[in-house]
Parts: structure tokens; C-alpha cells; sequence
């Protein structure tokens, strides 16, 4: 890819795909935030829909486009369909009153906190100006190279997992025909 052209005097030169990514990884921070900070459940759960579309845009944008529409049918879909459910059937509508008093301590924590953010931003994004992308597989991402590694190297683990999956859904089952 070509460069983009910066301001002389930085110490990095972006691609666009590098820049594409800045700019995708800002908006998934802010709506994960915004999933942390918003009081009304819906909403946060509609930011976490935005949060995993723009996951899956950034997967199209490494050519992996299996995994970009299994996060979208997958996460955006089913497990959104199974948080909505979910707080519908515990009336989150039920007045609750959240107050909390002025803590002291809020005053040293947070300068604390940025100042540990800003370390860990310094520790991650400094090296990266020496990094350079390698050159991926053409089918790299593809559903074949998935299903090949999944079922050879992950047998085990993808196996483990829909034995859970199946435990969980039979309790699932159990519990509800159990109120009914």
C-alpha cells in the first residue's frame, strides 16, 4: 500500500490500512465504553451490537472473511437475540435507584489510572513504529484454511466445546420446563 503522506518530523509513516484500522479501532473504543457507561441496558446492548459490527469490519479488512460474517451472524445476531431475551425476561424496568456518594479516594484513583493507561499506550505503541506486516497467505482467512487448522489442530478444544454447549442448552431446557 501506498503511504500516506504526513507532516515531516513524525517519527512513523501510516498505511492506509493502518490508518483505516486507527480510525475503526476509536469508534469500537468508544461504543465499548459506551456500552460500560450507559444506564439503560438496551442501549448498552445496542452498543455492543455496534461494537461487534465494527469488529467484523475489521476482520473484512484482514481478508478473513469467514470470521467477519461468523461475528456478525454469531455474536451481532444470536448471542445479541439471547442478551435482549435475557433482560426482557428479568424486567430490568423496575425502578432502581443507584446513588453513590463522592468517594476521596476517586481523586488519587484516577490520575493513578491515566497515568498507568498512558504507560501501557507508551509500552504497546512504541514499538509498533519498527513493525512491519508480513506478508500473509493468500488463503489465509478463507473457510477452507479454517476448517483445515479447526478440525486438526483444535479437534479437541472445538469438540470440549460443543459438549459444553450441549450441557448448557439441555440445563437451559430443564430450568424453564422447570417454572412452567
Amino acid at each position: 500500500m501506498e503511504p500516506i503522506p504526513l507532516p515531516p518530523g513524525l517519527p512513523f509513516v501510516l498505511t492506509w490500512n493502518q490508518l483505516s484500522f486507527l480510525i475503526l479501532a476509536g469508534i469500537a473504543t468508544l461504543f465499548a465504553i459506551g456500552v460500560v457507561v450507559m444506564k439503560n441496558p438496551v442501549r448498552s446492548a445496542m452498543c455492543l451490537v455496534v461494537n461487534f459490527l465494527i469488529l467484523a469490519i475489521v476482520y473484512f479488512t484482514l481478508n478473513s472473511q469467514l470470521l467477519g460474517i461468523t461475528q456478525v451472524m454469531v455474536y451481532a445476531g444470536a448471542i445479541m437475540v439471547l442478551f435482549l431475551f435475557v433482560m426482557m425476561l428479568l424486567n430490568l424496568r423496575a425502578k432502581t435507584v443507584l446513588s453513590e456518594k463522592i468517594d476521596p479516594r476517586m481523586f488519587v484513583a484516577v490520575p493513578l489510572g491515566l497515568a498507568l493507561l498512558a504507560g501501557i499506550c507508551y509500552q504497546v505503541f512504541w514499538p509498533l513504529r519498527e513493525f512491519v506486516m508480513p506478508k500473509a497467505h493468500d488463503s489465509y482467512g478463507s473457510p477452507q484454511a479454517i476448517g483445515i487448522t479447526l478440525f486438526t489442530d483444535y479437534a479437541y478444544p472445538f469438540e470440549v466445546t460443543s459438549v459444553l454447549l450441549l450441557v448448557g442448552v439441555v440445563g437451559s431446557v430443564l430450568l424453564a420446563k422447570r417454572k412452567v
